[in-house]
């Protein structure tokens, strides 16, 4: 009964993590199983009856809403299983009842309990509504009843007529397909959950106030609202101090243009494929847009407004008049032939081509674009605006008229280490570090780490991470690059150092917004001092500058430097303030 009851408890675990919203019923609750017209249900020879069926926990109905069903019951007058004689009144009801049944062949309903001894039968099934009546679904392919050709339910009385019934569920050419599907999509990148709950900080009323239309706005936009969520814990100061910004923050947090389109592109076998195009031109109150293009699974619109308000708030912090933008595509490159690349390059151009151009949105390099993917784009760029122009970012400058070196983000990362450790009478040398991934800002990172003597242990691809407790050399550093360059998997690095470790379907950490905000609670109390990614990538010896500013705002609005967040609201702050000085300076536009 324990293990039973056990499994009993996996079904309903297993439904609860399901995207759509189904309430699981418990055991002993009445179900409706869906029969077909030439079926009959038999019940061990059970007599049925007219029955009221109502659950404690289900809302209270009037009595004439109440819905009769049949249900099995044991024969009048049966004693220890065997049948005894019976009134002739209640021989002739229930020989009118079996009548009745009989000759209703037409499709009905049946109520049947789902009991804990059915456990180990129907392990691949759980109990869901839909369109507000109860059955029992498939955990694989999510279908239910004569969607498996028949009824694959058995019955009560059989334990070989149910498992008849599970054995043709399973060999059912609609399961098996589903049964496919499951075991391809496991070999794919894992796209996360829809609905993420978000993490709500306590807040004055007035930022509250903001939130909370955010959140009825975009309500499944997690990643945006937690992004906005925490500017918007920074800046509370500064609208506490000028009521003025108050206005000025609601219309920065609307971007100023999102960009959906469709991108139907063709592979090697002829078949024909569609993806899902995104940018969002957040912010031009600074100058034109730049911002990266993004080819991943995860890609969706929240993630494009959350990296493009991110973007916006970067590049307010940098040097560099410009605005901020963000984009790109549900499309995964891996595995894909380089003509199939090109191929869907140039459809998402053909789409977006119209909405670039060197004053007002310029792309750059992300997640999945790399310089053969940025080459593609810029080609058909090129060829549809008939004008070549330096309007792409990118290491291969003779086409892209960039003047941002690659190494420049991931040398300013340390430099930003540097002199935050600087302040607090540190240095980075013979510290252990921890880096997230093995592209080039990240291969950059652990070249600068090394030429300060830092010991990275830690580097990550999109299948785990590598770690080496003795820390990365120079000759670490030169395999890891050449197996990267090879595009393999890090795993390779223990062919030649088998001391080391690689944990599948992990990360050592993150770049844009890392941490939950429960992670960062969690870092405050523990005094874990952070600086944040718009600060720590301005690239180059403008680090200091941007240290400077960030700590200079945070100060100025009674935030003190002992604050293991003061780097974070500090750049947030001086950020904003920058980009509200223009929005106010251009009105309401």
């Amino acid at each position: 009964m324990n293990s039973s009851m056990d499994e009993i408890n996996l079904l309903r675990q297993h439904q609860r993590h399901q995207q759509h919203h189904l309430s699981v019923r418990g055991i002993g609750e009445e179900i409706d199983l869906e029969i077909d017209q030439c079926e009959d249900p038999t019940f061990s020879g059970a007599a049925l009856e007219g029955v009221t069926c109502h659950h404690p926990q289900d809302p209270v109905v009037p009595a004439d809403d109440h819905k009769s069903f049949l249900i099995p019951c044991s024969q009048p007058g049966a004693v220890d299983g065997q049948p005894q004689p019976t009134p002739p009144q209640a021989e002739e009801r229930a020989g009118m009842l079996r009548l009745s049944a009989h000759t209703k062949k037409k499709k009905k309903k049946v109520v049947k309990k789902w009991r804990d001894e059915w456990a180990d039968t129907y392990k691949w099934a759980y109990v869901a509504v839909h369109d507000n009546t109860s059955r029992i679904f498939c955990t694989v392919c999510k279908e239910y009843g004569r969607k498996h050709r028949r009824n694959p339910y058995g019955n009560e009385g059989s334990k070989n007529m149910q498992m008849s019934a599970l054995e043709e569920h399973n060999n059912s050419l609609l399961h098996k397909e589903a049964l496919r599907l499951q075991s391809a999509s496991k070999e794919k990148v894992q796209t996360p959950e829809i609905e993420r709950p978000v993490y709500v900080k306590a807040l004055s009323k007035t930022a509250a106030s903001i939130l909370e239309s955010l959140f009825k706005k975009d309500p499944h936009e997690a990643e945006f609202i937690q992004s906005i969520q925490e500017v918007v814990h920074s800046i509370e100061p500064v609208l506490v101090k000028n009521s003025q910004y108050v206005q000025i923050l609601e219309r920065l947090l609307e971007p100023e243009r999102c960009f959906i389109f469709r991108v139907p592109w063709v592979d090697d076998r002829g078949e024909a494929h569609v993806n899902r195009g995104f940018r969002v031109q957040f912010s031009q109150a600074l100058g034109p847009c730049r911002g990266g293009l993004r080819f991943h699974p995860s890609m969706n619109l929240s993630v494009a407004k959350f990296l493009a308000f991110e973007q916006t708030l970067k590049n307010a912090l940098s040097l560099y008049k410009l605005g901020g933008a963000a984009g790109g595509s549900d499309f995964d490159p891996k595995g894909k032939s380089e003509i199939e690349v090109m191929r869907f390059c140039q459809s998402f151009m053909d789409e977006l081509y119209r909405y670039l151009g060197p004053d007002q949105d310029f792309p750059a390099e992300d997640v999945g674009v790399g310089p053969r993917e940025m080459g593609f784009l810029f080609g058909q760029y090129r060829r549809l605006s008939g004008h070549f122009q330096g309007n792409f970012t990118g290491p291969k400058i003779f086409w892209s008229g960039s003047s941002f070196r690659t190494e420049a983000t991931g040398y300013g990362l340390v430099f930003f280490a540097r002199v935050v450790l600087a302040d607090m009478n540190k240095e980075l040398k013979g510290l252990r570090c921890v880096i997230s991934g093995s592209g080039k800002i990240a291969m950059h990172v652990l070249e600068k780490l090394l030429s300060c003597e830092a010991i990275p242990v830690t580097v990550s691809d999109s299948e785990g991470y590598l770690f080496d407790g003795d820390g990365f050399d120079y000759v670490k550093y030169t395999l890891i690059r050449n197996i990267k360059a090879q595009q393999r998997s890090l795993k390779e690095y223990l062919k030649t150092f088998p001391r080391a470790k690689y944990i599948n379907d992990a990360k050592p950490w993150g770049s844009n917004m890392p941490c939950t905000g429960q992670a960062v609670d969690i870092l405050r109390k523990a005094k874990v001092h952070v600086a944040p990614a718009k600060a720590t990538a301005a690239g180059g010896e403008a680090v200091k500058q941007t240290y400077d500013r960030s700590m200079k705002a945070a100060q100025e609005y009674g935030i003190l430097k002992e604050n293991p967040e003061s780097l974070v609201h500090g750049a947030n702050i001086s950020a904003f303030l920058n980009i509200a000085q223009a929005m106010t300076d251009q009105g309401c536009v």
